[in-house]
């Protein structure tokens, strides 16, 4: 049952767009993340007032992936309700992203990067999301043991079948990237977007060079985790809350907040007062100062945590003395859990 929302007349007027890579394709500088807080465990409510929340305010682009939840895949049907209920009519406006790689169902062909996983995968997302194509669709990660040639005509095939307009790459190194890129540009599908993690205690992009290979090859860049699961907040500043994600385990581990990392946050924390900001909104600013990024990837709990995420958008200028002294205190932070042991795959 559709609602009688309408949303906010002025929402264009308050986000910028940046142009992914050398595609046609913009997205908004901040993108809104469904991989936490919006699972079958989670207030329904509360998802889709954020929803709502994020679409008046100009944010477009709505990332999800099959196993999130949990349990895995209720993020996609939570965001299907959503879109009967609000925003069906509004299809036309919106990137609807969704990834394919980690474990989904039991058996040989439940994750990595076989086509018949793939497209499985994506044909299960379509229906629990009740659409006829996603925007973009995403290899979530290298399988070390599938030709990466198969990966990527499963990507090309998905949009010559009309299950996706574009298709991207999730934490691939920059050989690997490159090896992709040339891959889907012979089959005729280039890829249009990297979704790597990128924080201020998580450079590898840049001290791996994927940034300048993306900006080289012309393929736009998404960057999550900008808070570092929420690391690069004021949330840790005195201890671990009991409703913190650290305090729940899964991705974020204790063992990120050792002494280093938090005196570090708090000095972070010190200059982003000085700006006049949280850190959060300074954290989500310094990913966005970097012309290779399209868009920021954040998460959200409720709606005033993503107001203040948003409102990061009112001050992305750093001056070079700010950015000289933050990068005394941006250093790694050992954060990066994406990062393979083995980032390749067989050749044929």
């Amino acid at each position: 049952m559709s609602s009688d929302w309408m949303p906010d007349a002025s929402r264009y007027e308050q986000m910028a767009y940046r142009r992914s890579g050398h595609s046609g394709l913009q997205l908004p500088q901040i993108t809104l993340g469904l991989w936490q807080n919006f699972g079958g465990v989670d207030v329904y409510e509360t998802q889709r007032a954020m929803i709502r929340r994020a679409f008046d305010r100009g944010v477009t682009h709505f990332d999800l992936a099959n196993n999130y939840g949990p349990p895995p895949g209720s993020a996609e049907e939570n965001f299907g309700r959503i879109l009967d209920q609000d925003l069906r009519a509004h299809r036309d406006e919106l990137i609807i992203s969704t990834k394919a790689g980690y474990r989904m169902w039991p058996g040989p062909y439940g994750e990595w990067g076989s086509r018949k996983y793939l497209i499985s995968s994506l044909d299960q997302s379509l229906k629990r999301m009740g659409l006829d194509y996603v925007d973009i669709f995403y290899s979530h990660r290298v399988d070390p043991d599938t030709p990466l040639y198969e990966t990527m005509s499963a990507l090309d095939q998905v949009v010559r079948q009309g299950k996706a307009l574009y298709v991207g790459i999730s934490s691939y190194s920059a050989e690997m990237t490159r090896k992709a890129q040339a891959i889907l540009k012979e089959l005729g599908t280039p890829c249009v977007i990297h979704q790597p993690s990128y924080s201020m205690l998580n450079r590898w992009v840049e001290e791996e060079g994927l940034l300048d290979t993306l900006s080289e090859l012309g393929i736009g860049c998404i960057a999550f985790s900008p808070m570092a699961q929420g690391l690069l907040t004021n949330k840790y500043l005195n201890g671990v809350p009991e409703n913190s994600r650290a305090a729940q385990g899964g991705s974020f581990q204790s063992s990120m907040l050792t002494d280093d990392n938090i005196s570090r946050v708090k000095a972070l924390n010190d200059i982003a007062q000085r700006r006049g900001q949280t850190l959060a909104q300074m954290a989500i600013a310094w990913v966005l100062r970097r012309p290779e990024i399209t868009s920021a990837l954040i998460g959200a709990r409720h709606v005033e945590q993503l107001d203040n995420s948003l409102d990061a958008l009112k001050n992305l200028d750093f001056s070079t003395e700010e950015l000289v002294e933050i990068d005394k205190y941006a250093t790694d932070g050992g954060l990066n859990l994406w990062k393979r042991s083995s980032d390749s795959a067989v050749d044929a």
